[in-house]
C-alpha cells in the first residue's frame, strides 16, 4: 500500500529526529561507547548507572558520542563475534569489555583488530593475560582481583581462624578475574584453610545450585563456601539453608547482589567482598571519551605513567588502575576487624554499605 502524498512527506521529514538518526542530512552521527560484558548478571546495573552519570558529568551528547551496554552470553566465542561486529559498524568508537577467557587468543585477536580500525579499545572488570595480550587494549581498569581474593580469604581467617576445607564456586573458571581470586583467597586464608571443590557453572543459575548441592555432597568435611561471581553467592545461601546447615558453615563472597544483601541481613552471609562496579562505569566512560578526543591531559591524569608525547607507559602496569574495595560485614556479631584487611580496603558494616548504596542509587555493587 502507497502512502498518500502529504503523509509520506511528514513522515520522511520526521527522519531525521529519530532515535540514533542525524540531526541532520548532513550533520555527524552520534558514536557510541560501548560496554561488553562478559554476561549478563545484575552486577552490570552499576556499571551502567555508573557509566551514565559520566555520560552527563562529561557532556558525551555534546561530543557526539553516546554510551551503550551490550550484554554478552557468556561464551568467548559470542564475545569474538560481537566485536567483529563492531568493526563492520561505522558508529563505534570505542569499547570496555570484560574478557570472558584470559587465555582465548581469538578474543585478543578481535580486540587488535577493532584497534587497527580506529576503535579504542580498554578492558574492564576482566583483563586480557597480561604477559601474553595487554597491547590488545589500552589499558585495564577494575578490581586488582588478586588482592580482592587476598581480602577474601582474610576475611574467611577472620570469622574462622582454626581453618578448614573450602570450596569456590564461579561462573566461568577461565576468566581472568575467577583465575585471580580464586588464587588471592588460598593466599589470604593462609595454610590452614584447604581446598577440595572448584566448580564453574557457565552462568547457569540452576547449575549454580546444583553445583553447591554436588561439592557438599561429595565432601561432608566442608566447612567453607566461597561465592567468587555475584549470583553464586545466593545460590550457596539457598542450599546451605535447604540442608539447615548455616552452624556449620561459613559463607564470604564477593560482590553485594540485591539478594546477597538480604541474605547478609538474614544471618547468612558472614562477609562479602564488594567492587565498585559504579565507579568502573565511571572512569571507563572518561577514559573512552579522553581515548576518542585524543584528550592526552585527562589519559596522562587518569595514568600518570603513560607520556603523552610517546603514547607509551613508563612504569610495568602503569597501564592498570584500580577502583577499590569494600569489605562489608553484618552489623552484629562479626569478628572482623579492620585491622586483619589491607589499610586502602575500605572496612563497612553493613547498614552503612546501605546507606553508600542508597547515595549512589544503587540496589548493589
Amino acid at each position: 500500500m502507497r502512502l498518500p502524498k502529504v503523509w509520506a512527506a511528514a513522515f520522511v521529514a520526521l527522519l531525521p529526529v529519530l532515535p540514533g538518526c542525524d540531526r541532520s542530512p548532513s550533520g555527524p552521527q552520534t558514536k557510541r561507547i560501548i560496554l561488553l560484558t562478559n554476561g549478563p548478571d545484575p552486577f552490570w546495573d552499576a556499571m551502567r548507572v555508573g557509566m551514565e552519570a559520566a555520560e552527563r558529568d562529561f557532556h558525551l551528547a555534546k561530543a557526539g558520542l553516546r554510551v551503550v551496554r551490550d550484554v554478552n552470553d557468556g561464551t568467548g566465542k559470542s564475545q569474538i563475534d560481537k566485536l567483529r561486529q563492531y568493526g563492520n559498524q561505522t558508529d563505534v568508537a570505542a569499547v570496555a569489555i570484560s574478557v570472558t577467557e584470559v587465555e582465548n587468543s581469538g578474543i585478543a585477536n578481535a580486540m587488535n583488530d577493532l584497534q587497527k580500525q580506529g576503535v579504542k579499545v580498554i578492558a574492564i572488570d576482566s583483563d586480557l593475560d597480561r604477559d601474553k595480550s595487554r597491547d590488545a587494549r589500552f589499558a585495564y581498569l577494575g578490581t586488582h582481583n588478586v588482592v580482592a581474593g587476598q581480602e577474601l580469604g582474610k576475611a574467611a581467617k577472620g570469622v574462622k581462624p582454626d581453618g578448614g576445607k573450602y570450596a569456590t564456586f564461579v561462573g566461568i573458571k577461565g576468566a581472568a578475574n575467577a583465575v585471580e581470586r580464586i588464587r588471592g583467597f588460598a593466599e589470604g586464608a593462609g595454610d590452614k584453610f584447604t581446598q577440595v571443590e572448584s566448580l564453574g557453572d557457565e552462568m547457569d543459575h540452576s547449575v549454580a545450585i546444583k553445583n553447591v548441592k554436588d561439592a557438599l555432597d561429595r565432601n561432608p568435611e566442608l566447612t567453607v563456601l566461597v561465592g567468587i561471581w555475584a549470583y553464586n553467592a545466593d545460590a550457596i545461601v539457598k542450599v546451605v539453608q535447604q540442608r539447615e546447615l548455616r552452624d556449620k558453615i561459613t559463607i564470604v563472597v564477593f560482590d553485594a547482589a540485591e539478594l546477597a544483601i538480604q541474605d547478609m541481613e538474614d544471618g547468612n552471609i558472614d562477609a562479602m567482598v564488594v567492587q565498585n562496579p559504579y565507579e568502573m562505569g565511571y572512569q571507563g566512560t572518561k577514559l573512552m571519551k579522553a581515548l576518542v578526543e585524543d584528550d592526552k591531559t585527562t589519559i596522562h591524569e587518569m595514568f600518570p605513567s603513560w607520556d603523552p608525547a610517546t603514547g607509551k607507559f613508563n612504569e610495568p602496569d602503569g597501564d592498570v588502575k584500580f577502583t577499590g574495595l569494600k569489605v562489608v560485614y553484618p552489623d552484629r556479631g562479626s569478628p572482623l576487624t579492620k585491622e586483619m584487611f589491607a589499610p586502602a580496603t575500605e572496612f563497612m558494616k553493613l547498614s552503612e554499605f546501605k546507606k553508600w548504596l542508597a547515595e549512589h542509587n544503587l540496589k548493589g555493587s
